[in-house]
């Protein structure tokens, strides 16, 4: 039987395991687009728990188990009510006495940590206010696919310090890569949040250029994260030189590639030119979160397959 392994950040798998799960996800794809079935996952079934609104996470989600044989459980704030309703351990007991798997997009990490410590089933945060685990796997997936070994490899963080960076710094110490993080004032990455052993996998810069020169990677994400919009204005001020143009990507290697963990708002954080533009692969990595993220879930439930 395999060992109860959870999903909550990053930094919770290692090299070796990210290997296996990048070759795994490239099988899986492989399979889908030759129409070939790939159920591993039958009879087995995945609650979903929203409590933050979802497109890409739901859809991938949810199309991904389908795939894979299994079936799934939706559930909305209105349905669930994580620690409202009743305790949040009560609600992890439960839940995972009838299903396999258990998704859950929430706002405090601490609210995902207290489900799983509670779950007799693997947990796995699709996005939290601190992390976004999911989603760096499908970037890195999405690199490897376009550029090979991200290891040795720089990517340019500009925009907010928010989960999605924070995820970005735990990678770069997993997987031995560099990250150029470059935020405005008062917007800065915690390292404390990240968890990193040391400031060695990431540099800090002011100047959102100098972040992206050498870059072969050049990410961003939306100024104001989902609780945040009535900071909006403030933000939009604050954020208005790292808005992701195509000076910043001339900026980065000839060959350096753009990712956006959608949705994107064109004219704010990125212009239109170049997230529809050739360097661009958003698409890409928006399909590549349904690929990894079966991979994840076999892996969660089954263990490494031949």
């Amino acid at each position: 039987m395999t060992q109860l392994k959870h999903y909550l950040q990053f930094s919770d798998l290692d090299a070796s395991e990210y290997a296996y799960l990048f070759e795994r996800a490239a099988l899986i794809k492989r399979k889908f687009k030759a129409y070939e079935k790939h159920h591993s996952l039958s009879d087995r079934t995945l609650a979903l728990i929203f409590e933050k609104a979802s497109t890409r996470t739901r859809v991938s989600f949810e199309a991904g188990m389908y795939q894979m044989g299994g079936s799934v459980v939706h559930l909305t704030t209105g349905d669930s009510q994580l620690g409202r309703a009743e305790p949040i351990e009560d609600s992890a007991k439960v839940i995972s006495r009838m299903v396999d798997l258990v998704m859950i997009r929430t706002f405090e990490q601490t609210k995902i940590e207290s489900f799983a410590a509670h779950s007799r089933v693997p947990v796995i945060n699709g996005l939290t206010n601190e992390f976004h685990p999911c989603q760096i796997l499908a970037d890195i997936f999405t690199f490897i696919e376009h550029r090979g070994s991200i290891t040795g490899k720089t990517v340019a963080w500009v925009g907010d310090g928010n989960n999605m960076a924070n995820s970005w710094l735990q990678a770069s110490e997993i997987l031995g890569f560099k990250v150029h993080v470059s935020t405005p004032s008062g917007y800065e990455i915690d390292q404390s949040i990240a968890g990193l052993r040391s400031s060695s996998s990431y540099q800090v810069f002011k100047d959102p250029m100098q972040a992206c020169a050498g870059a072969d990677l050049v990410t961003t994400d939306v100024w104001t994260s989902m609780g945040f919009e009535a900071e909006n204005d403030a933000r939009r001020k604050a954020f208005a030189d790292w808005r992701v143009d195509a000076d910043m990507m001339r900026a980065a290697n000839t060959d350096a590639l753009f990712m956006h963990c959608l949705p994107a708002h064109r004219g704010e954080e990125v212009d239109a030119d170049v997230i529809d533009g050739p360097q661009s692969v958003v698409w890409d990595e928006a399909e590549n979160r349904m690929h990894a993220q079966k991979a994840l879930m076999e892996y969660l439930l089954l263990g490494r397959q031949d």
